[in-house]
């Protein structure tokens, strides 16, 4: 079996992997790109070469040196992706954050938007044969099957996805030569001089623009799915895929030269008009296919995100399963049902795919210019020469922000939706985000070597009632040094908790995806000890698993002896038992935040309520758990003038 360090490697099999997996977004694109640019417009030949022009310098100057050959180089130890870049630039900046987390919307957006406007376009395709059909309906229905099967895990139906997609881009660019064979003029617009003549000639340039961006919009999964497949695959599986695309293009172009003067029909797609009318069934069978890979292609994206956010603490704890062995397969329940509702609205809000192409675009824009920010400060991180960063930033700034204004003009015509739907998701992770900072601010922290002698007496101290033979408390403390007031309190105040072994676990997410380390502290011999978890952003925390991995090491080494002391189960050699206290902070009425904070933390409760406990966030068994509440606010007694009076007789 082909292991996932052999694909990194430049090889046949991850070639053909790289087909799958990373160009369903960018390899769907003629289907709608040329009927964007088009629109209600006469088509002309200036039209048709700048808008040639444009895509091909597009495609050359955004996705193939902006991404292929420069932002891939950001890569964390193989991963990529906008929280795999944020997590190498981080410690630079704390503003990072923002732009970090716009660009993770915009993409969780585009895995809203990208699934109806793909199986859309393909599907209208019948309406060429079949008039009277309704594509609707069937876009939902292939919509949902697909959500139905991501939690059975895609790694069968993935093997099938490089032949599909070498199958697609193999046909468009037959397709393409054979119309460029009839009129090969149509190759002059490779010249860039018909881009710059379009873009300031036409009254409409900021509507071509808007139509042009989305030949590059899947950009960002070549990035994101570096990981997958490795970055000599990707270059290499680029050249092939960037020319059948432009093959396909032109050949489009080819078609509407002969149709100049005329308008675009309703069902006039210049992609299917390139087809043979004997190839056009077989043609939209594989164009479907396409389009569900590419949706595949951004739902997974998507999960991998949410997975990414959620152990940045980025996004509310929520379920994680792994239907298959397989690495980075993963499905998300609530992210998944979100993704297909947001869907199922987007198809019947628009209807048809020209109408989704307004709502479309912005959001890739938006997380293009994110990108564009976080690389900047990565190539500065890296010392290269500061021209060379700002020439990175003023030639990409300009280029986006321009993309940008274009798709701006097309809020009212849908960029709206995007805009809604992204700021929805903006406003869970900033205020997830935020009340954590919240909190943390109001967590004290004391002296942990102020309790040695006071936690020694208390395990021995047969007068209090033993509470747990393993006693396991997480903190938040970042020194063993320090433990968090509240722990302590828990311990010896409310309901004093006699042990014979103290723990505290603490969680500390590594920039490196993938990092699974330990650190074992004996504060106290065979009382208090601390273990420090050192986990990559991309690492399941399963705790209780992790912790119990530890403890075996440490038993096997003859470290800790978890025998239970009680006198009739000690000659039996019984572990002991373990159990958990979990500190859950609760907002007292009595509180002296602002306004925007106690918004924040009310958003915040609210959120925690639809997201996954504490104990099952950490994987704990629910039968080794307690939870037990704290105030996270403790306000000082305000000074209250009391008056106390005598009892007369």
């Amino acid at each position: 079996m082909t292991s996932h360090k052999d694909l990194h490697k430049l090889s046949a099999a991850g070639l053909l992997i790289s087909l799958g997996i990373i160009y369903g977004d960018i390899g769907t694109s003629p289907l709608y790109v040329f009927k964007s640019i088009i629109g209600p417009q006469i088509i002309s030949p200036d039209l048709i070469l700048g808008g040639l022009s444009c895509i091909v310098w597009t495609l050359t100057l955004q996705t193939t040196i902006k991404y292929v050959v420069i932002t891939l180089r950001a890569d964390n130890k193989g991963e990529g992706g906008i929280f795999s870049l944020f997590s190498l630039v981080r410690r630079k900046a704390k503003w990072l954050i923002i732009p970090a987390m716009v660009g993770g919307c915009a993409l969780l957006a585009d895995g809203i938007i990208t699934p109806p406007i793909s199986v859309s376009s393909a599907i209208e395709g019948l309406a060429s044969v079949y008039p009277n059909i309704h594509p609707v309906p069937i876009v939902i229905l292939i919509l949902t099957i697909l959500f139905i099967a991501q939690q059975f895990g895609t790694s069968l139906v993935g093997k099938a996805f490089g032949p599909i997609m070498l199958i697609w881009f193999s046909m468009m660019a037959v397709l393409g030569i054979g119309y460029i064979i009839q009129f090969p003029v149509i190759l002059k617009a490779l010249n860039p001089y018909y881009a710059y003549h379009i873009l300031s000639t036409s009254p409409n340039a900021f509507f071509i623009i808007g139509g042009v961006f989305l030949c590059t919009t899947g950009a960002e999964a070549l990035y994101s799915d570096l990981g997958h497949c490795g970055r000599s695959n990707i270059r290499i599986s680029w050249i092939f895929v960037k020319t059948s695309l432009i093959l396909n293009y032109f050949g489009q172009g080819v078609w509407l030269w002969q149709h100049q003067g005329s308008t675009l029909g309703d069902n006039e797609n210049p992609f299917y008009k390139i087809m043979p009318d004997w190839f056009l069934i077989p043609g939209i069978c594989i164009a479907t296919s396409a389009a569900i890979i590419a949706s595949q292609a951004l739902i997974t994206g998507s999960f991998t995100l949410i997975s990414e956010a959620v152990r940045l603490n980025l996004w509310p704890k929520v379920k994680i399963n792994y239907p298959s062995n397989q690495k980075g397969q993963l499905y998300v329940p609530s992210m998944n049902w979100l993704l297909w509702a947001g869907c199922v609205v987007v198809v019947l809000v628009f209807h048809e795919s020209a109408n989704m192409e307004a709502a479309y675009g912005l959001s890739i824009t938006v997380a293009m210019l994110m990108t564009t920010i976080l690389m900047s400060i990565y190539l500065k991180r890296k010392k290269f020469p500061t021209y060379l960063v700002g020439l990175f930033v003023i030639v990409y700034g300009i280029l986006e922000l321009t993309f940008f204004a274009g798709n701006m003009t097309k809020i009212l015509h849908g960029g709206w939706f995007t805009i809604m739907l992204g700021s929805i998701l903006f406003s869970v992770m900033w205020a997830w985000s935020s009340a954590r900072k919240i909190k943390n601010r109001y967590v004290r922290f004391v002296e942990i070597e102020d309790y040695y002698s006071i936690i020694s007496e208390l395990s021995e101290d047969n007068s209090i009632p033993k509470y747990a033979s393993q006693l396991v408390y997480l903190t938040s403390a970042n020194f063993k040094s320090e433990i968090e007031s509240k722990i302590m309190y828990s311990i010896l105040q409310k309901n004093p908790k006699r042990a014979d072994v103290y723990w505290l676990v603490h969680v500390d997410v590594m920039d490196e995806p993938y990092t699974k380390e330990y650190i074992v502290d004996e504060l106290v011999p065979d009382k208090l000890i601390r273990v420090d978890f050192k986990l990559g952003f991309r690492v399941e925390q399963r705790i209780n698993i992790l912790f119990r991995a530890v403890v075996e090491e440490l038993v096997r080494n003859g470290e800790v002896n978890i025998t239970s002391r009680y006198e009739s189960l000690k000659k039996h050699k019984i572990v002991g038992d373990f159990q958990f206290v979990l500190l859950e902070k609760v907002l007292s009425k009595a509180n002296n935040l602002s306004f925007i904070e106690r918004f924040t933390m009310d958003y915040y409760f609210i959120l925690k309520r639809f997201s996954l406990s504490e104990e099952r966030g950490f994987g704990l068994d629910l039968s080794f758990v307690t939870v037990e509440q704290v105030p996270l606010v403790v306000t000082t007694t305000e000074n209250v003038e009391l008056k106390r009076i005598k009892i007369t007789d």
